[in-house]
């Protein structure tokens, strides 16, 4: 149940209209609970707030406000613009849910419609002494929340959509993608066997990428069924006619009873990727950076220089054993789930970049020092994968390098990546 919400919290996120609604509403429930005052019986106690200066206060913020309210909608327009062509696209979802920004524009229109609706409750006489105090003591809270949420706010649309601030976001992203990974390799299913492609196949309802899979529908669907389900696309895939999401098996051996609908539900598909589950996603997005950086347009080699280091503190955290605390219990004993490929992680992230940058010498000889700390972690499997993708750069580089000293330096690294 954590899962799902916070899946579907992430994707509430994405939409730009719902915290500003959600403030509208608080705004506007504000306004008239300050009415409430009225009936407390503290109105000789409280100072006589002349309508008049609360209306002129109301009127400065509503007219301001609008005008901060644009500015901050364009700023932002320009930073996801910006993120989309110096970045790469795939970014987006991630710059448009940054929490700074979709708050400060809920502010300041929520502080909009607050001075809009208090005018009017206000010049038809809605409120007597202790609710105008009410009103104004509430205004001041609503005019100082707004300077202090601008202030910080300037601070931080300066840096949204930058190239810099977009890749610390991705990798973030990805780091907390891994360790949701790392501590329950198989979704919280069991792992799955060597035969994984048997009993009857179920296939989706739709063409897309699987964003999530549902293990605990699976797990009910299964004990009530007594079936055995083997999840054949993990969140990433792209389901397409033909392509298994999934085998089903009984224990009767008899599947005429086998609701394929209700099983197919439990992968939820769309038109693109997503962050949450899917930690391949992460490493592509970080590798279309680099390689978009190193691409004779850009010609940023320092960009791919510093991702490779990103990706190098994501296979460290992916290989660090994982404690008891934080390790997932396999509650689900009927579903079973194939782990991810580190071998695969390592093509997504570091393919392009050998690829791209094969013929500057900065980037192949920070390459084979990555794939030399990848390898001497001491995790057998990356070792491997380290090795091979040092060798497979090292002949990238063989066939695009033309001055053979800087081929000379590369196999150096390489041989030392190899020796590990």
């Amino acid at each position: 149940m954590g899962d799902r919400l916070r899946f579907l919290l992430n994707r509430i996120s994405e939409r730009l209209w719902v915290r500003p609604l959600a403030m509208c509403v608080l705004s506007t429930t504000v306004v008239f609970l300050a009415k409430t005052a009225d009936s407390t019986g503290i109105g000789p106690l409280v100072p006589a707030i002349t309508p008049d200066s609360i209306e002129t206060l109301l009127t400065i913020i509503s007219a301001s406000m609008l005008v901060i309210s644009t500015f901050a909608v364009a700023s932002m327009v320009s930073a996801y613009a910006s993120a989309s062509s110096t970045a790469t696209p795939r970014s987006f979802s991630l710059v448009i849910s940054d929490d700074v920004s979709q708050n400060a524009l809920s502010t300041f229109i929520g502080a909009f419609i607050f001075s809009i609706v208090a005018l009017i409750a206000l010049q038809n006489g809605y409120y007597d002494r202790a609710g105008r105090f009410a009103l104004f003591s509430l205004t001041l809270m609503i005019l100082a929340m707004v300077v202090i949420t601008f202030v910080s706010w300037v601070d931080r649309i300066a840096r949204l959509g930058r190239l810099g601030g977009t890749i610390d976001k991705v990798e973030a992203a990805t780091a907390a993608a891994l360790q949701r990974r790392r501590c329950a390799p198989t979704l919280r299913g069991v792992p799955a066997g060597p035969c994984q492609n048997e009993g009857q196949a179920i296939y989706g309802g739709s063409i897309g990428y699987v964003q999530r899979v549902d293990v605990a529908a699976l797990q009910t669907y299964a004990e009530e069924s007594r079936v055995r389900i083997t999840v054949a696309a993990l969140p990433g895939t792209f389901s397409a006619p033909g392509r298994a999401l999934a085998y089903v098996t009984a224990d009767s051996g008899d599947l005429s009873d086998i609701d394929v609908r209700q099983i197919g539900q439990a992968f939820i598909l769309g038109n693109g990727r997503q962050f949450d589950e899917d930690p391949r996603f992460g490493l592509i997005v970080l590798s279309e950076i680099a390689s978009r950086a190193l691409s004779p347009a850009v010609n940023d080699p320092g960009t791919a220089i510093g991702i490779i280091g990103t990706f190098v503190r994501l296979f460290a955290l992916w290989s660090e054993p994982v404690e008891d605390d934080d390790t997932r219990i396999s509650e689900c004993d009927r579903v079973e789930v194939p782990e991810i490929s580190l071998r695969d992680m390592f093509d997504d992230a570091f393919t392009a970049i050998a690829r791209d940058g094969a013929g500057a010498i900065e980037v192949a000889g920070r390459l084979q020092k990555a794939f030399e700390s990848l390898a001497s972690i001491g995790d057998t499997e990356m070792r491997e994968a380290a090795i091979h993708h040092s060798r497979m750069a090292l002949a990238r580089a063989e066939n695009v390098l033309a001055i053979p000293e800087d081929l000379e330096v590369v196999r150096k690294l390489a041989k030392f990546a190899s020796s590990v």
